[in-house]
Order: structure tokens, then C-alpha cells, then sequence
């Protein structure tokens, strides 16, 4: 299993959202090669946090890839294809305790984490470490 930060701006999709829904959701609108070779290399079964990014700075809770990679149903044609992919997520457990990034940048055993070195990036690798360490954080 392989472990993901999947960053959404709360005002446009929100944990909260995610968890009422209570169906797998298609996480689209994804517009960077990086994050897409991401979801590419995301299998059924890896987990990511789900991250308020822009307002709130917070790991908020846990989603589960339910689809694999495929056609991002946002994306325009080019080409004739669709170039953008997405996978399926589910929502999982929601954190006790949100974790901010202030506390993430404060924990030198997260020094490393791509969420501090390339923050731009929305779809993102977690180590198992950075995983067990955020997760007990957050109260898990």
C-alpha cells in the first residue's frame, strides 16, 4: 500500500463535503503532469489525507482510492484524447485533531515531506513514516 496527500480548497470541496457524500467521488480538475503520474501510480486500496489547501492549511481526514486512474471527466480533448486523468476516492476516517501545516513544518521528522518542499503540488507522495506520524498527530 502506498501512502498520498490530496489537497482540495475548502471553499470549492471541503472534508466536510467529502465525508457527507457517503459515495466514492472523482477527484478531477487536476491540471499538472506531476499530480496526474501521481494518480497514476496510485493502486485500489492506498490511502491519502485529504488536505485543506489555501484556507485552513489542515490534514482534515483520510480518503481511499476506490477507481484507478482514468479519464478526468473535466478535462477537454486534445488531440482527439483526454490527456488529464483522475482516480476514485472514498472518504475514510476524519481526524480528531486536524493537522495544520505550522505543525507539520514544526516536526523535524517531517522535514523531508514534499508538503514542505514543493507545496504547489496537489496530488502528492507520503512516506509510511510522514503517514504513522501525521496520523498520530491528528489523533489516529
Amino acid at each position: 500500500m502506498a501512502y498520498w496527500l490530496l489537497k482540495s480548497e475548502p471553499d470549492v470541496f471541503s472534508w466536510d463535503d467529502m465525508a457527507r457524500k457517503g459515495k466514492p467521488e472523482q477527484w478531477h480538475g487536476i491540471r499538472n503532469y506531476a499530480a496526474r503520474n501521481n494518480m497514476r501510480a496510485m493502486q485500489l486500496g492506498d490511502e491519502g489525507f485529504f488536505y485543506h489547501s489555501v484556507t485552513g492549511k489542515a490534514v482534515m481526514g483520510i480518503v481511499t482510492v476506490c477507481a484507478l486512474a482514468h479519464p478526468d471527466s473535466t478535462a477537454e480533448l486534445k488531440d482527439g484524447k483526454i490527456v488529464w486523468e483522475c482516480v476514485d476516492v472514498e472518504a475514510g476516517k476524519g481526524l480528531p485533531k486536524p493537522v495544520g501545516i505550522e505543525a507539520i513544518k514544526a516536526e523535524p521528522r517531517l522535514e523531508k515531506m514534499v508538503l514542505i518542499n514543493n507545496s504547489r503540488l496537489s496530488v502528492q507522495p507520503v512516506t509510511p513514516e510522514e503517514w504513522a506520524l501525521v496520523c498520530e498527530m491528528g489523533g489516529l
